[in-house]
């Protein structure tokens, strides 16, 4: 793979300006909320929702079954959708997928096709600052080593993606998956060697690990052109994930050391499937919680 030209790195950006406003005038970090935890919802209710709750965005999950799935909308739709959140005053901050890889032929091929997809749509929400897509990879801790290089051919493909579309690509190392630690990730991105191809940081995945918060932000958030956000118990072998605020995660330190780290990007709440699957969860509730949560951290900006 060839070395990062100063070209290609200004080709990243347009993808970037929002982050980089963001960092250039010291204001509050974004804080939004992913409808990953608003599944049953409409979008139309989970952005009205998310601006009642005090949001500055949201992350739109593109997974087949979500309202956001990429063929369920149109051109109207999407012009009614991007009109949505301009009248809520949402910023998108970035687009869910779950694309494993290293995959088989087809499926690498169809995962091409969905980052394609969700680009596309990204650009017609959000055409200025078009949003990051993120995603996990899937695979074992144990498999790494066996996959490490056809994981970093294949995403090299991804990377030509995001740069033919002018849209970073996120990937997100995951307790339970191959890319899991700090060292593959880090060795992952600067083997890709591409602006378009980055992290999406959760610290709750390397906390099960014993990892120390500052340890993971020193390592990773340089990389990463997203940030995630909950709470988790547990150990990598048994764990459990929780909202924001219901474990042991301090925030207002996360919140310092993201700063100190120069991060420029939004910070989003994941709610877990692990919450989301509960008998009498509230997808409000949920968002409510954590924002509460949160907000002596991050400190989102008003609504008006």
């Amino acid at each position: 793979m060839s070395l990062l030209t100063r070209r290609e790195a200004l080709a990243t950006l347009p993808a970037l300006a929002c982050a980089c406003a963001r960092a250039a005038d010291a204001g509050p970090i974004p804080l939004g909320f992913s409808l990953y935890g608003m599944k049953s919802l409409s979008l139309a209710d989970a952005l009205k929702a998310c601006r009642d709750t005090g949001y500055d965005g949201v992350e739109f999950a593109l997974m087949p079954g979500y309202p956001a799935e990429p063929k369920l909308l149109g051109a109207a739709d999407r012009k009614a959708l991007r009109a949505r959140l301009a009248h809520h005053k949402l910023a998108v901050h970035g687009l869910m997928e779950n694309l494993p890889e290293p995959a088989t032929d087809a499926v690498h091929k169809a995962n091409l096709d969905r980052l394609k997809a969700a680009a596309e749509l990204g650009h017609a929400l959000a055409p200025d600052t078009p949003p990051p897509i993120e995603s996990v990879l899937g695979g074992k801790p144990a498999e790494w080593d066996k996959v490490k290089d056809r994981l970093a051919e294949r995403l090299g493909a991804w990377a030509e993606v995001g740069r033919g579309a002018k849209t970073v690509i996120a990937v997100k190392p995951h307790v339970g998956n191959a890319l899991h630690a700090l060292d593959g990730a880090t060795w992952l991105v600067k083997q890709v060697n591409s602006a378009w191809l980055r992290l999406a940081f959760d610290y709750s995945h390397f906390e099960l690990r014993g990892v120390k918060l500052a340890d993971a932000v020193t390592a990773l958030v340089p990389l990463a052109a997203f940030v995630h956000v909950k709470d988790a118990k547990g150990t990598a072998d048994k764990f459990e994930f929780l909202l924001p605020g219901a474990g042991a995660t301090d925030y207002s330190a996360y919140a310092k050391l993201l700063v100190g780290a120069k991060y420029a990007g939004p910070v989003v709440v994941e709610v877990s499937g692990m919450v989301s699957a509960k008998p009498g969860y509230d997808a409000v509730a949920a968002a409510r919680e954590s924002r509460a949560a949160l907000a002596k951290a991050f400190a989102p900006r008003a609504k008006n």
